[in-house]
């Protein structure tokens, strides 16, 4: 059974992968490989822009999606994972879950008989990753470049290590001492690295981070759960805000990315979050293409 539970499980399908969701954007493929399948899309967390486009995706591929809240489950009752896994894998095709814990979904994944994807947890977003490979790869055909995350080395910076390292771009990730990205998936992929060529570097100097950087890619600094410590990590976090000077200081040509949802004038500015080296639009979009080719390679 192959899941997406982590984007190092794509390590052998992401350049196909991104080579399908051009197609399906450039609507090159008329293809409903889902047809009369369904895939089930479990959300613990508030979701727009993953329901949207698993949602309307898998319309599109000729599927029926079903949502449920955490509430519309027995989970929410005290059923135990694998009993819903084994139960729920018997009725869709397909299962993508948002969920708080990483360990959730991989115990999910361990009783399932259909694939699971990671639609979100508090250790990746593999989804959110390759959207964003894609997004550079469409604006500078290239990824022989440089890019440079600023801020919380979260969950969305996991993946991005991951999913660079596969594709053979360097990632620079500036940020306090206290919010590196995770030490074990930073070794996974300085291993994938070693066999791409990229370089991978940690440091907390914004300003030699961001120097000649093609792309320059930054997320909130709040994220949900993190609630308690929002004080501790603006004040930790504010010399990494992405703004037209700093903006300034990377490659003339450099575009910005951003996951989203953005709080203005503490990550970045509506200045360049709006700007014209802005692809952060296209980024969100790109999330219907991307995820169309994820389900397709796993459910097709």
């Amino acid at each position: 059974m192959t899941h997406l539970l982590s984007a190092l499980d794509a390590q052998n399908n992401v350049w196909s992968i991104l080579k399908e969701a051009k197609e399906f954007k450039e609507g090159n493929s008329s293809k409903k490989p889902l047809k009369n399948k369904s895939l089930a899309m479990v959300f613990e967390k508030a979701s727009t822009r993953t329901r949207m486009s698993f949602e309307v995706g898998m319309y599109q591929l000729g599927g029926q999606p079903l949502y449920l809240s955490a509430s519309d489950l027995q989970l929410g009752r005290g059923e135990i994972i694998e009993d819903t896994a084994r139960a729920m894998s018997r009725y869709v095709d397909g299962v993508m879950i948002r969920a708080h814990k990483h360990e959730d979904v991989l115990q999910f994944a361990r009783y399932s008989d259909v694939p699971v994807i990671n639609g979100l947890t508090n250790l990746e977003h593999p989804c959110q990753a390759f959207t964003d490979i894609f997004t550079i790869n469409e604006r500078k055909n290239t990824l022989d470049l440089q890019m440079t995350f600023l801020g919380d080395g979260n969950n969305v910076c996991n993946s991005l290590l991951l999913a660079a390292a596969m594709v053979g771009m360097d990632v620079t990730v500036a940020c306090p001492s206290s919010y590196e990205p995770d030490s074990i998936i930073l070794k996974d992929a300085q291993k994938v690295a070693r066999k791409t060529g990229s370089v991978l570097k940690i440091i907390s100097d914004v300003q030699d981070a961001v120097a000649g950087a093609d792309v320059i890619y930054t997320d909130v600094w709040v994220s949900m759960g993190d609630e308690l410590e929002e004080s501790q990590r603006l004040n930790d976090l504010r010399d990494y805000q992405v703004n037209q000077d700093l903006l300034n200081l990377a490659h003339p040509d450099a575009i910005v990315l951003h996951c989203l949802p953005a709080v203005r004038d503490q990550e970045i500015t509506e200045e360049v979050l709006n700007g014209p080296q802005s692809a952060v639009w296209d980024q969100a979009e790109n999330r219907l293409h991307v995820q169309k080719a994820i389900m397709n390679w796993l459910m097709g």
